[in-house]
């Protein structure tokens, strides 16, 4: 990421180029929707219930199918493994039609639905088998990974074709000793330009040759995989210890001739980045008006006390290549003339003597905060995600801290992950980073929803304990100005240990 000078912002929008996306197969990645719509509505005819009660059931049923990962096209074609899932999908959207039809109507609507979506499934599977061996409806295929798994599994997908993948080659670090059943195409670096050139669909990511996996390894990779997203292959993984049952549903694994296989998680559709705007949206101006009074109270003792602007602004980096001036209210008290300079946009913390009584507690409380939800509403950021930092830190931090551009694959938000777990202010950045990028790759709806209650519930808890004077306030937390030759927090973390 390359931020320009605290002073500078980009144009609000504008996003660096991002790598061409290579079109799925249309035969097999509409087959699976197509077969669930097909059992739904002949359910629905079978059962009596046509008209706009059959087809508003119908499309909720679709909807739980695709958000279940159950229009995934597997490796492993095998059926009843997801036979649990299939019949919570049916059954789920019984609560559209109960209020106009009965409950033995409404329960013989799900159970022919559920034994139709597994009816037409298995048949599915085994057209799909057939055109597999027949070469039609296959999918190139990359084995990241020359060891002795990665061998297996390129030998597994050559000799059995009904499993639709025709592997193209290899990656790996090191160039492997002895024969390779397929070509070596590359290093792990070149994961992307291959994908590309080869219009990869899937990607198994096995064990390197020699077993040379290890932090440095496993930092590598994750990077190249989080880079290669856009380009919309699915990923698998073959866990390092295969051989063991891991306690996960088999519903959710996929599998090569016994070898599991974990799929990655695909990048964010455009649908989750809808809702997530929507939401902030919405809730952002619930939360702007019911807190409108408590902002206009606390910006107006700001002002008879400090006797300056109630508001801050700052330039802030608040996702990848974007800069925005977020705003805070003002707690801290002007410097005299004969302080040494110091510069807020570069130095990392204040002396607690310079933040105001009034300042420690909306600090401590986290209210100095609330005029950020205008920058929600202007979409500058969200309710949830990484906090943004200033750009003079975020360059030292890419440069120092593992992973820490990848936290910017998502809006900066008000609240976030890492702060929910009490990392915030001068605390250690690559716990921060670890939290905000473990957010990032399992974000769902429900967990924003978590978030903000568990940052509204501590809010209610710190301000009670506050106001009673159960607890002292830190001194420093989130700092807005600081002094020339402060230690930033990053340099002690990276050191091994944060305050």
């Amino acid at each position: 990421m390359s931020v320009t000078s605290a002073g500078t912002r980009l144009a609000r929008g504008q996003r660096p180029a991002r790598p061409r996306r290579w079109p799925g197969r249309p035969g097999s990645a509409a087959v699976l929707p197509l077969a669930d719509l097909l059992a739904l509505v002949a359910a629905a005819a079978i059962s009596g219930q046509p008209g706009w009660r059959g087809a508003g059931y119908a499309g909720a049923a679709l909807l739980v199918l695709a958000a279940s990962g159950l229009h995934r096209v597997r490796i492993c074609l095998r059926v009843f493994d997801q036979a649990g899932r299939i019949a919570v999908a049916a059954a789920l959207p019984l609560v559209l039609v109960l209020p106009w039809t009965s409950a033995a109507d409404a329960l013989r609507l799900a159970a022919w639905s559920g034994g139709l979506l597994l009816a037409v499934r298995v048949t599915v599977s085994a057209v799909l088998r057939a055109a597999h061996r027949r070469g039609l409806l296959t999918e190139p295929a990359l084995v990241v990974g020359a060891g002795e798994i990665g061998r297996h599994v390129a030998r597994l997908l050559g000799e059995h074709p009904e499993l639709g993948l025709i592997p193209h080659g290899f990656l790996d670090r090191h160039q492997p000793v002895g024969q390779l059943p397929l070509p070596l195409l590359g290093q792990l670096s070149d994961l992307q330009t291959v994908i590309a050139r080869h219009q990869i669909r899937r990607v198994i990511v096995c064990f390197p040759a020699g077993r040379d996996h290890g932090g440095d390894r496993d930092q590598e990779m994750v990077a190249a995989l989080r880079a290669c997203r856009p380009l919309g292959a699915d990923v698998c993984v073959v866990p390092r210890l295969h051989e063991l049952g891991a306690a996960t549903a088999k519903a959710y694994l996929d599998e090569v001739r016994g070898i599991p296989l974990i799929p990655l998680r695909a990048g964010r559709a455009v649908s989750d980045a809808f809702l997530k705007r929507a939401f902030d949206v919405v809730a952002g101006t619930v939360l702007l008006v019911l807190a409108a009074p408590l902002l206009a109270a606390a910006a107006v003792a700001v002002r008879l006390q400090l006797r300056r602007p109630a508001l801050f602004r700052q330039v802030r980096v608040v996702g990848s290549g974007r800069l925005a001036e977020i705003v805070k209210l003002r707690t801290l008290a002007p410097r005299s003339d004969l302080d040494p300079i110091w510069d807020p946009d570069t130095c990392w913390a204040a002396p607690a003597e310079q933040c105001t009584s009034l300042g420690r507690f909306l600090r401590s409380t986290h209210l100095d905060e609330l005029p950020q939800l205008v920058n929600v509403l202007r979409g500058d950021m969200s309710l949830v995600g990484p906090r943004p930092e200033r750009p003079y830190f975020a360059r030292q931090f890419g440069q120092d801290v593992p992973g820490y551009h990848d936290r910017t694959r998502m809006p900066a938000g008000l609240t976030g992950w890492a702060q929910v777990h009490g990392l915030n202010g001068d605390t250690s950045i690559h716990d921060r980073v670890r939290m905000d990028n473990q957010y990032i790759e399992n974000w769902s709806f429900w967990l924003d929803l978590t978030i903000l209650a568990r940052t509204a519930a501590s809010t209610v808890i710190t301000v009670a304990a506050a106001l009673t004077g159960l607890s002292r306030p830190p001194a420093l937390v989130n700092p807005e100005l600081s002094p020339a030759g402060s230690e930033p927090a990053f340099s002690r973390s990276t050191r091994g240990g944060s305050r």
